[in-house]
């Protein structure tokens, strides 16, 4: 099988991941604060690990050969962070679940659609360098030392994990403002469908590019970061003071997740 089709069927699984979470909107309304708390911050866990184990790591190994094998870590996690800080700044979004929309829409059913549109736009934008990490894994196969199709699938697994509270997340407060069950449910799986775009494109990138291989770990790494510093952590935080440790036990919980996975199975 090839690696751009193995990186589209795992961005399947991610996105089918993303739809089972947004399913919650069946059964649930609100989501309690303290539990979304810590969904966000095993999600928040998941994604540090996912940066380090099996994309600066595998970055760091193809480097060892240059003379300066810093580089390619380096400014690769550079350009991923400032290619999410310039989607960030360009595509409107909420940053937080409860922030209200801005600008010159006086009735509340338009304020609301497009509250519910950057908020889709949000979570989309988290799911790109999702896709783009593990689709640069499966492109890296062959090429790279440390990748295999195991580690390839454990990061696989490890995205859709978090994505399962990512689809809670758009799609239960869309019910909450107002929206119907269905149409809440088709925006929050909608947002996980740029995952298996982005995986193939990662795929192709690291196949027919191998110069760029370290370069492209790297970038995911440094994209998926920005995400979870501007967006998962501050999110899982909020009420903190009522709601005790929840976000930052389920970082901690998540990131030790996925390096069993990663160390053992990988």
């Amino acid at each position: 099988m090839s690696p751009v089709l193995m990186a589209f069927l795992g961005g399947l699984v991610t996105w089918g991941i993303t739809a089972a979470g947004s399913a919650m909107v069946f059964f649930f309304k609100e989501i309690r604060p303290k539990t979304l708390n810590l969904m966000l911050g095993f999600a928040s866990g998941i994604m540090i690990a996912a940066s380090f184990w099996s994309l600066l790591l595998p970055s760091l190994e193809m480097s060892q050969d240059m003379k300066m094998p810093w580089f390619p870590v380096v400014v690769g996690f550079g350009l991923g962070g400032i290619f999410l800080y310039g989607a960030d700044k360009l595509l409107p979004h909420v940053h937080h679940m409860e922030d209200q929309p801005r600008g010159g829409i006086g009735n509340s059913s338009g304020a609301m659609i497009r509250r519910s549109i950057l908020l889709v736009v949000a979570i989309t934008l988290h799911n790109i360098p999702e896709g783009l990490s593990y689709g640069i894994v499966f492109g890296s196969i062959g090429k790279v030392e440390s990748a295999s199709v195991a580690g390839a699938v454990i990061l696989v697994v490890g995205i859709a994990l978090q994505n399962f509270p990512e689809g809670a997340a758009v799609s239960i407060p869309l019910r909450r403002d107002g929206h119907s069950r269905l149409k809440s449910f088709f925006y929050g799986q909608a947002s996980g469908i740029v995952e298996p775009i982005a995986a193939v494109f990662g795929a192709l990138l690291a196949s027919k590019v191998s110069i760029l291989l370290p370069y492209s770990l790297s970038f995911a790494a440094g994209a998926m970061i920005f995400v979870v510093v501007e967006e998962l952590i501050p999110e899982s935080q909020n009420d903190s003071h009522l709601y005790g440790h929840s976000a930052t036990l389920g970082t901690m919980l998540g990131f030790m997740v996925m390096t069993f996975l990663d160390i053992s199975l990988g």
